[in-house]
C-alpha cells in the first residue's frame, strides 16, 4: 500500500476508535525518520485535554487494528499524543472553531497583507474564514487574507 494510502487508511481506523471516546484526529503522519518508519497520531479531546492514558488506550486499540488488517508493508514505530498547545490546524472546521485566537501562518509563496507588506509568516488573530480563505488580525494592526490553497503550515500560537 503506498504512504497516503497509509495515512488515509489510519486515519479511517482512528475516527472509528475516537468517536466513541469523544476525541478527535487532529492529524497523522507517517514517514522516515533515520532509518525507521514512524506512523503518528495527534488527537485531542473535545471537552479537554487529552491524557496519557487516552493516548496509551488508543495506541492499543489502533496496534490491534493494525496487526490484523496488516496493511503497512513496512516495520514502524506507532505514536499517539496531544498536539500539544501550538496546534496545527488543517481543516476548514479547525480555523472555524478556533476563532479569535493567535494564530501563526506560513504561506507557499509571498502575499500581501492589506498595508501592501509583502511576507510569507503571518501572525495575529484569526477573525474569520469564508470563501475558502482566512482572515487575520496582524499584531501590526491590519489584516491579512490568505487563500487556504496558499496556506504552507498554520497553527496556534501561545499566548502569555
Amino acid at each position: 500500500m503506498a504512504k497516503v494510502d497509509v495515512v488515509e487508511r489510519v486515519s479511517e481506523i482512528a475516527g472509528e476508535i475516537l468517536s466513541p471516546m469523544g476525541m478527535a484526529l487532529v492529524d497523522v503522519e507517517y514517514k522516515r525518520e533515520g532509518r525507521d518508519m514512524v506512523l503518528r497520531l495527534f488527537i485531542e479531546r473535545l471537552d479537554g485535554g487529552v491524557s496519557l492514558d487516552d493516548c496509551s488506550e488508543v495506541s492499543r486499540q489502533l496496534s490491534d487494528i493494525l496487526d490484523v488488517e496488516d496493511f503497512v508493508a513496512e516495520n514502524y514505530a506507532l505514536e499517539v499524543s496531544s498536539p500539544g498547545i501550538c496546534r496545527p490546524l488543517k481543516k476548514v472546521a479547525d480555523y472555524q472553531r478556533f476563532q479569535g485566537k493567535l494564530i501563526k501562518v506560513k504561506t507557499f509563496e509571498v502575499l500581501a497583507d492589506a498595508a501592501g507588506n509583502k511576507r510569507k509568516t503571518f501572525l495575529g488573530t484569526l477573525t474569520g474564514v469564508q470563501d475558502n480563505a482566512i482572515t487575520v488580525h496582524l499584531k501590526e494592526g491590519q489584516d491579512a487574507t490568505i487563500p487556504l490553497d496558499k496556506v504552507a503550515k498554520a497553527n496556534l500560537e501561545f499566548e502569555f
